[in-house]
């Protein structure tokens, strides 16, 4: 029996859905909120505004994806469902940033792990940079509500291979591990998350809450890319945006022209900070791009006589936040243990080598392990400091340069991932840097990455997680908007991403930016009401 393409079936009813690249003639569009970016931020938004009786519109610079085009195959989603087609990197080209871009944003490929945002992240936030209404307890109810919203919870089928070496090392070691909450229902438990869901089990913004707003009378426009805010003194009175190609790789000519009485950047953690730099909106104290911060991600690569089958299986159901606050907030940095899905192309390439060497080591897949640490930065005052640029063509950038803060916490989960790793049972242990070698006991191993020169190009690194760049607060000469989201300078603009993050916070972003921007498009509907 055929799964149902809810998407599609809502597009054969009375669904306002443009095809910007499809378009003859320049367009006009109006609407009471007008909202950048379809993902975790913008969606969510759009759900909660729509329901409390506003004209919405969603502008969306990819292509629109639905369950029945998603065939689990790496060298289609890949160009079609990611940023730059998985290309996007930081401005030296040392990190891999994985973001994506299609209707439905990030939450259409990410690997399904939800948390709440760490409680000493919120207490950060409070004491060092003036966030208000933030606690715990304040948002504790919109976590809850986004939880049963999407399915959260858990995870309680059995971990796959790859995953069960983290909790069966953990357990040898007496560490700390836990399931991951999953947002999924009827999860088919396939391991391809990251190529877009097709059952439809992934609660994504594609079967969520853009259906919700599309029945509610809102609009969606996609493959338009958002160029600049037009501004008249402290007011934004429109966005103009160029229509995309098909592939989204190229303008086709066609101009479109946003009215609205709000508007709502939730274009991520790079592109929204870029749109406000293109838009020259006022900037007093530059800090529009500023404190972008990555969860910087580290890799180990472990080799077992047993079949561990990476590929196959819930993609994250187990974590590890043994080593995540144990010199508090402001300490030394901290990092989260999880483990990647390994799907033959994302491996080959994150494990290097060319020709043979590159095959030799594909050939061990199957018996394979990936641990990954996620650093998290900001916190410290040594931490590295991103900042977005633009490009020359106006397309927005990452400089994020390493601090010897930031290499020593590399070290420090290498030697982590890879004490589990043998815990677990392997037989050889790998730092993914460019010099090591594999190990066959931990004693080795610890020798060799005591000594590893790391530095940029020779480590490995990547991010699925960018935030900040726009940081929320209540002292304007800090942040961009303040506690509630309001841009500083301009009375009708909001900020409804991870960008407003004043740090990276420990856990991977997916239920923060939901429940933040759950309450604060509640809080916006009452002051616009």
């Amino acid at each position: 029996m055929p799964i149902p393409d809810l998407f599609a079936e809502g597009l054969k009813r009375d669904w306002q859905v443009t095809n910007a690249s499809q378009l003859e003639q320049d367009l006009t569009l109006e609407a009471d909120i007008a909202i950048v970016g379809s993902g975790a931020g913008g969606a969510t938004s759009a759900e909660v505004l729509s329901a409390a009786g506003f004209k919405v519109l969603l502008i969306e610079e990819g292509g629109l994806f639905t369950s029945s085009d998603f065939k689990m195959q790496e060298d289609e989603a890949y160009p079609a469902l990611y940023q730059e087609g998985l290309g996007r990197m930081s401005k030296d080209g040392a990190i891999t940033i994985l973001q994506g871009r299609a209707v439905g944003g990030t939450t259409l490929v990410n690997w399904t792990s939800c948390f709440r945002t760490p409680e000493p992240t919120l207490a950060h936030w409070a004491s060092e940079h003036g966030v208000r209404g933030h606690s715990s307890d304040e948002l504790a109810p919109w976590f809850a509500r986004l939880e049963e919203r999407l399915g959260i919870s858990p995870w309680t089928m059995p971990p796959n291979g790859n995953n069960d070496v983290l909790r069966r090392g953990c357990d040898v070691l007496g560490l700390h591990w836990q399931p991951i909450p999953r947002n999924v229902r009827g999860c088919w438990n396939l391991g391809y998350c990251g190529l877009g869901c097709p059952t439809n089990a992934k609660q994504s913004m594609l079967v969520t809450s853009i259906p919700a707003v599309l029945d509610q009378g809102g609009e969606l426009i996609y493959l338009a890319r958002a160029e600049r805010l037009q501004l008249d003194g402290d007011r934004v009175i429109g966005l103009e945006c160029a229509a995309m190609d098909e592939r989204c790789v190229a303008p086709t000519g066609r101009r479109i022209q946003i009215r609205a009485r709000h508007y709502i950047l939730a274009g991520g953690s790079i592109n929204t900070p870029g749109l406000l730099l293109r838009s020259k909106v006022p900037d007093p104290h530059k800090r529009v791009g500023k404190r972008t911060f990555l969860h910087l991600t580290s890799f180990s690569w472990a080799q077992f006589e047993q079949p561990i089958n990476p590929f196959y299986g819930a993609p994250q159901s187990v974590y590890s936040d043994h080593f995540q606050w144990q010199d508090g907030a402001a300490g030394a940095m901290g990092y989260k243990l999880e483990v990647p899905p390994l799907q033959p192309g994302f491996s080959a390439t994150v494990l290097g080598g060319t020709g043979v060497a590159n095959s030799e080591l594909m050939q061990q897949l199957p018996n394979s392990n990936m641990m990954i640490a996620l650093l998290r930065d900001g916190f410290h005052p040594d931490s590295a400091e991103g900042t977005v640029q633009l490009r020359s063509g106006g397309s927005p950038v990452l400089d994020y340069q390493l601090t010897d803060y930031t290499w020593d916490g590399v070290r420090r989960t290498y030697l982590s991932m890879a004490d589990i790793q043998f815990a677990a049972g392997a037989r050889a242990v790998t730092p993914i840097h460019n010099d090591a070698r594999p190990a066959r006991t931990m004693a080795e191993a610890r020798e060799m990455i005591d000594n590893l020169d790391l530095r940029r190009f020779k480590t490995r690194l990547g991010s699925a997680h960018v935030m900040g760049g726009c940081a929320m607060g209540d002292d304007a000469s800090r942040a961009v908007t303040d506690s509630l989201g309001r841009h500083h300078q301009l009375e009708n603009l909001s900020i409804h991403d991870g960008s407003l993050f004043p740090t990276s916070i420990g856990a991977n972003p997916q239920l923060s930016i939901y429940g933040i921007t759950a309450r604060l498009s509640s809080l916006l509907a009452e002051r616009l009401a």
